[in-house]
């Protein structure tokens, strides 16, 4: 189960699971001591170009999403940890935006969960290796 959480909103931090921030920057007024998290995974963020580009601007969401999801194709190794955790339990991804529906978090949410629905299959063609044959 993949859950979002604002890192300006406090009394979540034991809900159990790991907490991942993935913001590419840190979160203004934050100090690293008051976040609990369990890793900061500023490559799973989306590139300077591609955030600036957005600004945060509703009307270039649908854009955002297909842009940050090529993005996120090529760098399967930033967002490799969270689908991991995510298959043995719950976990949080953190981010700084005000915008709670327009923000990398949720397009990223998004992203993995589709990449958790895919059969086991075609997960295995993706990523090169063959099903092992079963030999009687």
């Amino acid at each position: 189960m993949i859950q979002l959480q604002r890192v300006y909103e406090r009394g979540q931090e034991s809900s159990g699971g790991a907490r991942f921030l993935v913001e590419r920057l840190w979160p203004r007024g934050v100090t690293k001591t008051e976040l609990k998290l369990d890793g900061w995974l500023r490559d799973v963020g989306p590139s300077t170009e591609l955030r600036q580009w957005f600004s945060h601007d509703p009307a270039k969401w649908d854009e955002f999403r297909r842009r940050y999801a090529q993005e996120l194709e090529a760098h399967r190794e930033a967002w490799e940890p969270i689908l991991e955790a995510s298959r043995r339990g719950r976990v949080t991804l953190l981010y700084s935006s005000r915008d709670a529906e327009h923000n990398n978090a949720v397009a990223l949410k998004s992203y993995l969960e589709r990449k958790l629905r895919r059969p086991a299959r075609a997960r295995a063609k993706a990523s090169g290796t063959k099903k092992p044959v079963q030999t009687s």
